[in-house]
């Protein structure tokens, strides 16, 4: 297991973002060296290190009620954040496609014919921008397959600029709203005055008898 953890030390240090793996075996021997995950059925989980912590994570449903999709098929990420996929039923993988550039993304432990059954997790935290495309081998032909797309941040921090010059949500519909409704309401309240005004204001009992 150490020599292990080295060698993943070493690749980690030749590609700053390249993904690294961490695989827990049916017998719950565990093989760890850097920001994957993988957990056997029998509930035995490694964490996949500190580049995996600390990040938000977002789930992948592989299998669910039989069915042969990934749920959901495509979603959309920032960086540093870790894809968990939870197996609802047997007979599959996840193998990825294409990535981009840099990227060092490997997918399920074993080799692309090699499947996992319900209960297994799998996860893999993503650092590189960019599209990841991947599918379950056995069943790629019956259109289980999915995408990745991993931007550098969403609707938060430097990529939300978007949400925060949106004035709709600083209060400015409401204020518009408020000068247009006691704009009418003075006009009703005028229209009032007049009325009653031209109505009572020449009336014989107004001016009295003094």
């Amino acid at each position: 297991m150490a020599a292990t953890g080295v060698a993943g030390g070493g690749a980690a240090g030749a590609t700053a973002a390249a993904a690294q793996e961490t695989t827990t075996t049916s017998s719950g021997n565990t093989t760890a060296s850097g920001n994957e995950t993988t957990t056997a059925a029998n509930g035995t989980t490694t964490s996949g290190g500190a580049s995996g912590g600390g990040g938000p994570t977002k789930e992948v449903i592989v299998g669910p009620g039989g069915s042969l999709v990934f749920e959901p098929a495509e979603i959309t990420i920032a960086t540093g954040t870790t894809v968990k996929w939870v197996w609802e039923s047997d007979n599959h993988n996840v193998v990825p496609s294409s990535q981009p550039e840099g990227a060092d993304w490997q997918g399920t432990p074993g080799a692309p014919s090699k499947t996992y059954n319900t209960g297994y997790e799998y996860s893999h935290t993503f650092n590189t921008t960019g599209t990841f495309e991947y599918y379950c081998q056995p069943h790629e032909t019956a259109g289980m397959v999915g995408t990745i797309n991993v931007k550098e941040s969403i609707s938060s921090g430097g990529g939300g600029g978007q949400k925060e010059a949106n004035p709709e949500h600083m209060g400015v519909p409401f204020q518009a709203h408020f000068v247009g409704l006691a704009t009418l309401l003075m006009i009703a309240v005028s229209l009032v005055y007049t009325f009653f005004l031209l109505k009572y204001g020449e009336s014989p009992h107004a001016s009295g008898g003094n």
